[in-house]
């Protein structure tokens, strides 16, 4: 018998079992960077470190619980092979792992799963089946898949192997800074929130100190508020969210009561939150992270977050698709202030565009694209449309900037991003 299999389901892992799971990834997952943000720990207060789990094997820390999962596997079931479903973190990890102990793989993904995303899957030798448009009609298949062929299901979060390859997270936060008193990390189905919580917790215990371990989940995909609220796993109704990485409807059975238990406060974020933190990395850290892998500095940047010592975010994945990050990144500028499209209804005669242009230069704000219409709905015969966009200072600059336009007589009005 095995640690985990000494422990009944819902119960925390033992520090024994992390330190266990560890041992037996060394060598294969990477234990990643922790560096220290100056800017992040001005805005909070209180030293802020970021854990580089973007910088992981696979781009993300899905490949440690994958790893773990597949490795106590006994020999008949890896002949059976394994199945997953995953928007793409967990597939790559699943698709890795599979790989290295010479297990056959099948992964399902949604219809728009990202490019580089599912390219890697593929290359990590892993046959990919695409259907449906979220990972939970994913999950169904891949359900239907093991029943029909025999092969393991690998679930993305809900399984103690899954929580404890995840949890040696904990361990290498604990390792790399000292007297650590709060953890942040993004919440989809709870698998890594759950492990490091209980690794981390227990950890500390031994040492004789206590840690906070603070949740966050996309306002659009919070199920764990309400689920915490209710007592029990909730299903919700999702809305679209840029952090596809934790979009998931339910909690899981095994990652609820560890989360209920373990984790001391779940907050939620803004899509535009998500797009200023990956802005912020972008231009403060100098790192690629995907929007899942960023709520935790979200939740800092929006104020979500109480001090409370030394702080831990985890950046926890960073494969972003370049399309995406270029929208997310214009998003991001728009959400901190720093551009704009404006909407002019003009006058049709000449000199209106370069009045604009001179008003504009008395602002400082530097224009970046120009589209000048005579065709747009709701416009009378003797007006045209400017469409322009410009970069500003910050949300005060903006301000500014669109008083000087209305100062002298135009209509500017803001179109959305």
């Amino acid at each position: 018998m095995t640690l985990s299999d000494a422990h009944p389901r819902g119960t925390a892992p033992a520090l024994e079992e992390f330190e266990e799971a560890a041992r037996g990834l060394a060598g294969v997952v990477e234990h990643t960077p922790t560096e220290y943000s100056q800017h992040l720990s001005d805005l909070l207060g209180v030293p802020v470190h970021l854990k580089l789990e973007n910088l992981q094997r696979t781009g993300s820390f899905k490949v440690r619980g994958a790893t773990h999962r597949l490795s106590r596997l006994s020999a008949e079931e890896r002949a059976r092979g394994v199945v997953a479903a995953s928007a793409g973190n967990h597939a790559q990890g699943v698709a890795l792992a599979a790989q290295q102990l010479g297990i056959p793989a099948t992964i399902y993904m949604p219809l728009g799963v990202p490019v580089p995303k599912l390219l890697a899957t593929k290359g990590y030798g892993a046959e990919v089946v695409l259907e449906g448009a979220t990972v939970d009609v994913g999950l169904r298949r891949a359900a239907e898949h093991a029943e029909r062929t025999g092969a393991v299901l690998i679930h993305p979060f809900d399984h103690r192997d899954i929580i404890v390859g995840q949890g040696t997270l904990g361990l290498e936060i604990l390792d790399d800074i000292e007297g650590v008193e709060t953890i942040l990390l993004g919440i989809g189905g709870g698998g890594l929130i759950a492990g490091v919580a209980a690794a981390a917790k227990a950890k500390a215990a031994a040492e004789g100190r206590r840690i906070r371990v603070i949740g966050v989940q996309s306002e659009n995909a919070a199920p764990f508020p309400v689920s915490l609220a209710a007592g029990e796993p909730v299903t919700i109704e999702t809305k679209p969210t840029i952090a596809d990485g934790i979009l998931v409807s339910r909690p899981g059975d095994e990652t609820f009561a560890l989360i209920r238990d373990l984790v001391d406060e779940v907050v939620t974020v803004t899509d535009d939150d998500i797009a200023r933190a990956l802005l912020v990395l972008l231009e403060r850290a100098k790192v690629v992270v995907e929007p899942a892998g960023a709520v935790g500095v979200a939740a800092i940047l929006a104020g979500k977050v109480r001090a409370a010592g030394p702080t831990v975010a985890v950046l926890s994945g960073g494969n972003i698709d370049p399309l995406l990050l270029q929208r997310v990144v214009a998003h991001g500028l728009a959400a901190s202030g720093r551009y704009m499209t404006i909407r002019v209804p003009l006058p049709d005669r000449p000199g209106q565009l370069a009045r604009v242009s001179e008003l504009l230069a008395e602002a400082g704000a530097n224009v970046i694209e120009v589209l000048h219409t005579r065709h747009g709905q709701g416009l009378q015969i003797s007006e045209v449309i400017l469409q322009i966009s410009v970069e500003t200072r910050g949300e005060e600059h903006k301000r500014l900037t669109l008083q000087i336009l209305r100062d002298a007589g135009f209509r500017p009005e803001i179109l959305p991003e």
